[in-house]
């Protein structure tokens, strides 16, 4: 049979197989490294990108002499195709997946990770010996429908991004120190802690929200007893007041920045300062002694939240359903030891 026409390969739909190598070589912009990827020769996958240009007609990549980019129709071709293939890989994924060993992934944030779910993680393993569980720790936001990703935990305030999510316990923000500190720097009241290094986040100041973790939100509601100026250095501290209530300059002996919450109270674990820190993840560390609560009538209400997100198509797998029960009974032990009594219509956020 002889070959179809020019005219009639760019009329019918093209050919999956091709999809792939354009996909590596849009991701590398270079024949080479995707060749690689695919574990196929240099000149395969520049002959099925000729074939595909064939097909659509078109060039979908400007060659220069060292180097290769995507031309306005490659970069539309590679938006559509990208995002195909990974809902193809998320559907071959959870396929084999439940032909297999039960599972439940789930993504979260590295600190509530560490600090939270991991230290409990054991008693589910002990109750349920049969499901394995991958985390994922990153901060970055994630497509529920389009990864293989069950659940997702996440830290903030309810937003039309986060319909459906259900409340699984509030926040209040406390100041914390180790039992060793203590017993060199007794801290009394708002004006000891002048005299001790203050440990805070780093992007603190970064959004409006994250700045509810700053020490000068806590000062502005609790700091009218602070010093007006740094006795040390003869000076007022210069930085924004974006809370609410007085200002009170911050002029603390030192100032330790850590990027995650785990790094600020493994500090704080270790004596190098005082911490304000987000009382449930430190509500195991006060009870067992690690930290002590410094001054527990000061503690500041936060407007953030930690939430549980289900992937829509994970929702009816017994694992994942077992996993969210233990995880419920988990977070009601955490509203428990921290006092946290949620507004009922706070629990879940609106459809």
């Amino acid at each position: 049979m002889p070959p179809a026409s020019a005219a009639t390969a760019r009329t019918r739909p093209i050919s999956m197989s091709y999809l792939r190598a354009f996909d590596a070589v849009a991701r590398h912009l270079n024949f080479r490294a995707a060749a690689e990827e695919m574990a196929l020769t240099q000149s395969a996958v520049s002959r099925q990108i000729q074939a595909l240009e064939h097909e659509v007609g078109t060039s979908l990549f400007l060659r220069h002499t060292r180097s290769v980019e995507l031309s306005s129709a490659g970069s539309l071709l590679h938006r559509s195709a990208s995002a195909s293939l990974e809902r193809i890989d998320s559907a071959v994924r959870q396929i084999r997946q439940n032909t297999g060993r039960q599972s439940v992934s789930i993504t979260t944030w590295a600190s509530f990770a560490s600090m939270w779910l991991i230290p409990r993680l054991e008693a589910f393993q002990r109750e349920h010996p049969d499901i394995d569980i991958r985390i994922d720790a990153t901060d970055a936001a994630i497509d529920m429908h389009n990864t293989d990703v069950d659940l997702a935990l996440r830290y903030a305030v309810p937003a039309p991004a986060m319909a459906g999510a259900e409340r699984l316990f509030g926040e209040q923000l406390t100041v914390v120190a180790s039992p060793w500190l203590l017993k060199n720097q007794p801290i009394q009241n708002v004006a000891d802690l002048m005299r001790c290094t203050l440990i805070e986040a780093g992007d603190a100041y970064r959004t409006q929200h994250m700045e509810w973790l700053s020490w000068q939100r806590w000062l502005d509601s609790y700091g009218h007893a602070s010093p007006a100026t740094d006795n040390a250095q003869g000076r007022t501290n210069k930085r924004t007041n974006q809370g609410t209530g007085p200002l009170c300059p911050l002029s603390p002996a030192r100032w330790l920045y850590f990027n995650y919450a785990h790094q600020i109270v493994q500090a704080a674990l270790t004596g190098q300062g005082v911490a304000l820190a987000r009382l449930p993840l430190v509500a195991e560390s006060l009870a067992n002694g690690g930290l002590v609560e410094v001054l527990p009538a000061m503690r500041l209400t936060s407007p953030l939240a930690y939430w549980l997100l289900i992937a829509p198509r994970s929702s009816a797998r017994a694992e994942v359903r077992a996993f969210c029960d233990w995880l419920r009974q988990q977070a009601s032990d955490t509203r428990h030891a921290i006092g946290d009594v949620p507004d009922p219509q706070t629990l879940a956020t609106p459809d």
